[in-house]
């Protein structure tokens, strides 16, 4: 199930969403105070790509001070709208029965976008 869930999601959208993550990432990272920001966007693109079958998993230092910061840096300024984007996405998919394996994944990526240092879907 997951790997033709993975392939729907690639073709509808997923493929357009993991670029877009990708791309921002690499943007990010033409600064150097903006290189653990799109390391962690890209990570997110990956995540993106193929959110069928993972879990999200917290890493052991996902409540230290320095993630905590960067968390809370990452939701003041990008955070909040990605993570707005997947909840409109989720609502929208979860209207129809066949959507709602979609609106789940998007729901799931919704978390990730608003909190993501310290975890990751593995």
């Amino acid at each position: 199930m997951s790997l033709l869930g993975n392939l729907i999601w690639l073709i509808f959208g997923g493929f357009l969403t993991g670029i877009g993550y990708m791309i921002g990432g690499l943007t990010l990272c033409l600064t150097i105070i903006g290189i653990p920001f799109g390391i962690k966007a890209i990570e997110l693109g990956w995540s993106a790509l193929f959110p069928f079958g993972k879990q999200i998993v917290e890493a052991p230092n996902a409540n230290s001070t320095l993630t905590m910061i960067f968390n809370i840096l990452w939701l003041l300024v990008v955070g909040w709208g990605i993570a707005l984007n997947h909840l409109i996405w989720g609502v929208i998919l979860a209207v129809t029965i066949i959507g709602l394996p979609f609106a789940q994944q998007h729901f799931k990526l919704m978390i990730l976008a608003l909190l993501p240092f310290g975890r990751a879907l593995k």
